[in-house]
């Protein structure tokens, strides 16, 4: 993804040049600030910041953690901007690490959750909020948890926007997780491996379509919204991310553990055709069959060919 400007150079009135922040955004006079009514701009963090934070805190990105933090001030004006976010949305921040995108989304929003699994890192982003957005502060909440297994009884409030820098190793199960256990959610912008975007955003026909793909498509609608590159992160990831952008809609009939079930028998043995790749599923391939039949999908037909819609349907005709 090309970083792109966040600010324009120009005089200021009476033409005294606009003040420019660290991140390289410029800010109104200050004289005449209060007249523009301008929100609260927060201070967001640079390599060098994002470097001496690390070091403050004794951190060592992990691969275990899938911990690649963004240092691009650019990136995360450009992720808020494609999350388009309300003033009155409440964001799930999922593994905010010390706290980049964390600042960009305190600003456009009417608060942000963040969920972190690391206690440290958890325990120095209210001050980093702080320092770097004290206008802002006080929409901030720290929940230390692993998100994939977070319920809604553990968050302090009820999200409606996921925008979330993944962990590359966790990504789809969070998504999928989030949405099943948090039903305030209404749409989401996530940063994950690029391989992943294109898997959770193809459709039915696709090469790249299947199990996540399938599941993701019960909750919600998803696009890719862009690349992002490897040269915002650090550590430097060796591989491509990307952004994925969904939007919740109503699941199709019936039973979403026993609509998933069918899901995961079909793409189990993908190659197969479904009398043959069900057959466990319905108990012998002839009543694969007749499922089949009964749901009005051909027989011959593999598992890539069906949307989310026809395998609830399926479901609903398994063998008792």
């Amino acid at each position: 993804m090309a970083s792109d400007a966040t600010g324009r150079a120009g005089a200021g009135p009476g033409g005294a040049a606009p003040e420019t922040s660290p991140d390289g955004a410029t800010s109104p006079d200050p004289a005449v600030a209060g007249t523009l009514n301008e929100p609260p701009v927060a201070r967001l963090l640079g390599p060098a910041e994002v470097r001496a934070l690390a070091e403050e805190l004794g951190v060592r990105p992990t691969k275990r953690l899938g911990q690649n933090f963004v240092h691009d001030a650019n990136t995360v004006r450009r992720i808020v901007r494609a999350a388009d976010l309300t003033p009155d949305d409440v964001v799930l921040e999922v593994g905010p690490g010390l706290g980049s995108l964390t600042l960009g989304l305190l600003e456009a929003a009417a608060a942000v959750c963040a969920v972190e699994i690391d206690p440290v890192l958890a325990g120095r982003l209210p001050a980093t909020v702080a320092e770097r957005a004290p206008a802002l502060a006080d929409r901030l909440s720290v929940v230390t948890a692993d998100a994939l297994r977070v319920r809604a009884a553990d968050l302090p409030v009820e999200p409606t926007a996921l925008v979330a820098n993944l962990p590359y190793n966790v990504g789809v199960p969070v998504v999928l997780h989030l949405l099943a256990e948090l039903s305030s959610l209404r749409r989401g912008l996530v940063m994950v491996q690029a391989e992943v975007a294109e898997r959770l955003a193809a459709g039915p026909g696709s090469r790249a379509y299947g199990v996540p793909s399938a599941k993701l498509a019960w909750f919600a609608a998803a696009r890719r919204a862009g690349p992002v590159p490897r040269a915002v992160f650090w550590p430097v990831p060796n591989v491509d991310s990307g952004l994925l952008a969904f939007t919740r809609h109503d699941p199709p009939p019936g039973s979403r553990t026993e609509v998933f079930a069918v899901v995961d028998a079909a793409f189990a043995q993908r190659r197969k055709v479904l009398r043959s790749a069900l057959a466990g599923w319905a108990g012998s391939p002839a009543a694969a069959e007749d499922a089949l039949r009964a749901a009005g999908i051909d027989p011959t037909a593999r598992a890539e060919r069906l949307a989310i819609t026809d395998f609830a349907r399926l479901a609903a005709h398994r063998p008792g």
